[in-house]
């Protein structure tokens, strides 16, 4: 049976079309999914994001013990209330999940995705040394994305959120609001107890923020370039396939993290594929799994949309390193013209491709 979050019973009173994600039972929508996404690009929406993992990590090596399993670099977090996004790697360089760590008072929080908890928890148990780990299955999470976001989340909670800087979090009592999000706009996710998320959902739906459910969440984050695990990169794929090698920490050369040596082998030889974005030049919808055909052999595409920003189908595609330009993506047995591009695709509502 899937799991419920603590807003189940208010996301079908809202009308929330519920499905099973990763395990849990999540809305897909509440009516028109073009309608909540325009509602986080324009202004601001609210996702329930309590399916989401957050693991407390303690203990006088929790900084080692992080500089160890991930392949960002924790030393990088100075000072209390600053976050970083990084890759947990396996020893072959592959993608175990992505996730955001957030440096704390007492150690670090680590936010991972719903669908790896089965694989993340007793992979970082078994490297555990030195350190407690304390998965907070207490907790609620939710993500309130768009231009206003910020102006109403400070004015419902109290707090100079218009300080606070992109990836880093502010904690007041059992509540932690960090300025991140999966949308490509500007908002906050937030961590507060289980029992409480019920009445903050309620004062953001009272204050205008409507409910946005997973299908709209997919197209923000497409458009934003933003990778989906399982999909965008893989244990069988390294962050320099995935478009993440910039959350590799190469420096400094003893840092010993798990698959380092992997992906040293990979920086040496160069890697053979890339993921980068992709635009339809023609009628169509690109889908996960269609064949990109380059002229340097051929790719896959690994996230495909119709975007409602945009008014043409984007795509997330991996393709041999040195492929460029124009390139062909069979839909359905025919050749449809398209072209690689370099995501994002949209931003803070701004369009990033021509």
């Amino acid at each position: 049976m899937p799991q419920k979050t603590p807003l189940y019973d208010a996301h079908v009173e809202a009308g929330g079309r519920m499905v099973e994600f990763g395990g849990w039972d999540m809305p897909l929508n509440y009516g028109s999914q073009i309608k909540e996404h325009e509602a986080v690009r324009s202004d601001v929406g609210v996702f329930d994001v309590s399916h989401m993992t957050v693991i407390d990590v303690q203990g006088d090596g929790a900084g080692a013990y992080l500089r160890r399993l991930l392949a960002n670099d924790v030393a990088r977090l100075t000072q209390v209330g600053q976050a970083l996004y990084s890759a947990m790697l396996n020893r072959s360089g592959g993608v175990i999940d992505d996730l955001i760590v957030y440096r704390r008072a007492d150690g670090y929080r680590c936010v991972v995705n719903a669908s790896t908890r089965e694989k993340v928890l007793p992979w970082m148990h078994e490297h555990a040394v030195g350190v407690a780990l304390n998965e907070r299955d207490d907790l609620a999470m939710l993500a309130v994305q768009g231009p206003r976001a910020i102006a109403v989340c400070g004015s419902l909670t109290g707090l100079a959120l218009d300080d606070l800087r992109p990836f880093s979090a502010i904690e007041a009592g059992p509540m932690m609001i960090g300025r991140t999000g999966y949308t490509g706009e500007d908002g906050v996710e937030i961590m507060l107890p289980g029992e409480d998320v019920a009445d903050l959902w309620r004062r953001l739906l009272e204050a205008d923020v409507p409910p946005i459910g997973l299908a709209a969440r997919d197209t923000l984050r497409l458009e934003a370039g933003l990778n989906l695990y399982g999909q965008d990169m893989t244990e069988e794929t390294n962050p320099f396939e995935s478009n993440i090698g910039w959350t590799v920490a190469m420096d400094p050369a003893d840092r010993q993290f798990i698959g380092r040596e992997a992906l040293e082998q990979v920086v040496e030889a160069g890697a053979a594929s890339k993921l980068t974005g992709l635009v339809l030049e023609a009628k169509g919808v690109m889908r996960h799994g269609y064949i990109v055909h380059t002229a340097h052999g051929d790719g896959e595409i690994t996230s495909g949309i119709f975007s409602p920003t945009l008014g043409y189908s984007i795509a997330l595609a991996r393709v041999p390193a040195e492929a460029q330009g124009s390139v062909d993506v069979d839909i359905r047995g025919k050749a449809v013209p398209a072209r690689l591009v370099e995501p994002p695709f949209v931003r803070k509502g701004r369009v990033l491709v021509s």
